[in-house]
C-alpha cells in the first residue's frame, strides 16, 4: 500500500506457510531444541521490505512493522472468541487455545524493542532523525544481542509475557 514491492516481487505476499520457511529456523532450530531441552524456539524467513520505496519512510515503516504483531493479535482475540463457542472439552479447544495463546507470545515477542524484532520500529520512528544514521549502525550487533538474551539469560523474557498472559487470561 506504501509503494514498496518487495514483497511481492519475492513471492513472499502470501498466507501460504510454505513460502516462508527457513531452513535453519523453521525446521533444523526447533527440532534441536526440543531434542536437547524439551522446549522450541524458531523463526520464518521475515517479508522482505525496502524502507527507500516506501514514500514516507520513518512512517510507513513503523506501520508496516505493527502488521505483524497486530495480526497476532486480532487472531488471539479470535482465539479467545472461538474458546468462548466451544464449550466441551477435547482436541478442537485445546487447538484454538494454543492458537491463541501462541499468538499471544509472537506478539509480544515481535514488541521487544531490539531490531530485528518489530517493536524496534517505534524505536526508530521516535529517535530524532539525526540520530537514525547511528541507530541503524548499531542494528547490526542487536540480534545477537537479542540471542544472547533469550539464550543466556533464564527468566529474562518474563517481563514480556508475563503482561502479555494476563492479558490473554483476560480475553478468557
Amino acid at each position: 500500500m506504501f509503494g514498496d514491492d518487495t514483497a511481492k516481487r519475492a513471492g513472499r505476499l502470501t498466507l501460504n506457510p510454505l513460502a516462508h520457511i527457513d531452513p535453519f529456523g523453521t525446521i533444523i532450530l526447533p527440532a534441536l531444541l526440543i531434542l536437547t531441552t524439551g522446549r522450541a524456539f524458531g523463526y520464518a524467513k521475515p517479508v522482505p521490505v525496502n524502507p527507500r520505496q516506501l514514500r514516507h519512510p520513518r512512517n510507513e515503516g513503523l506501520l508496516v512493522s505493527l502488521a505483524g504483531p497486530a495480526v497476532n493479535i486480532v487472531l488471539a482475540v479470535a482465539a479467545a472468541s472461538g474458546l468462548h463457542s466451544v464449550h466441551r472439552a477435547g482436541t478442537v479447544r485445546d487447538v484454538i487455545f494454543e492458537l491463541g495463546i501462541g499468538n499471544v507470545f509472537l506478539a509480544a515477542f515481535n514488541l521487544i524493542p531490539i531490531p530485528p524484532l518489530d517493536g524496534s520500529a517505534v524505536v526508530e520512528r521516535l529517535l530524532p532523525r539525526a540520530w537514525w544514521p547511528k541507530y541503524l549502525q548499531l542494528r547490526q550487533y542487536s540480534f545477537g544481542l537479542l540471542l544472547l538474551i533469550v539464550l543466556l539469560v533464564p527468566g529474562s523474557l518474563n517481563r514480556v509475557f508475563d503482561p502479555a498472559l494476563r492479558l490473554w487470561g483476560h480475553l478468557l
